[in-house]
């Protein structure tokens, strides 16, 4: 069990490392620290494979908050790393198919998504990339490519709504930036990223290791 003995030392370490009282806005500081490529770099992760609701948004409030004539320039930076972050996912998820889909859920689950596909896909993406979280965002995209939405139009719908929600996250950041950066800098802030942040731990985990299980078993 190699795999899953990695994923649960990665698990103890990561909240280990929550633990500590300035710790969110230390992972803030690391990727603020490296401007724009930490940026791009989060906006992959985000939208690929790591769960951490909010994270792109916040770090794009806070960057633009403090310098607001980069602004076009880092909502620009943060939709390409969200889109190559959707493009890495299908790349994972085309492959397995319908196939591969079907396995990780229910029937019932599976035909609402396949019927949802083959409906309004485009809506679906549109929407996914729009909505903050709670909306399924990652189940949007994995079923779009597991149904075999066209790459192209799923990439061109996921860039033009990603630029949209995060030109409202500048619009925000502009308006409100001194707010902005007094809420991230106060508790009202630090104790729900905390929780944000164990549960992201947890459910990041559990996916890793139910992906690890799933590659194991057998084919018919």
């Amino acid at each position: 069990m190699p795999c899953e003995h990695e994923s649960f030392l990665a698990l103890r370490a990561v909240i280990a490392a929550i633990s500590a009282k300035d710790s969110v806005l230390g992972i803030l500081q690391i990727f603020l620290r490296h401007g724009a490529a930490g940026l791009l770099v989060l906006g992959i992760a985000d939208s690929s494979f790591l769960i951490l609701p909010f994270g792109n948004d916040t770090l794009l409030l806070i960057m633009i908050a403090r310098n607001h004539t980069l602004a076009w320039e880092y909502i620009s930076i943060a939709t390409a790393g969200s889109v190559i972050g959707i493009f890495l996912l299908d790349l994972v998820t085309r492959k397995g198919g319908e196939a591969g889909l079907e396995k990780m859920m229910s029937r019932k689950r599976f035909d609402y998504w396949k019927k949802k596909m083959n409906e309004r896909a485009a809506y679906a993406v549109a929407l996914g990339c729009l909505a903050p979280p709670p909306f399924p965002f990652r189940a949007v995209i994995v079923a779009a490519s597991a149904f075999q939405y066209p790459r192209r139009k799923l990439l061109s719908v996921a860039l033009v709504s990603r630029f949209a929600r995060f030109s409202i996250v500048g619009g925000l950041a502009i308006l409100f930036g001194r707010q902005v950066l007094s809420v991230v800098k106060s508790p009202a802030f630090f104790w729900p990223m905390i929780g944000f942040i164990v549960l992201c731990v947890i459910g990041t985990a559990y996916s890793v290791v139910s992906w690890n299980r799933r590659c194991r078993k057998p084919k018919n």
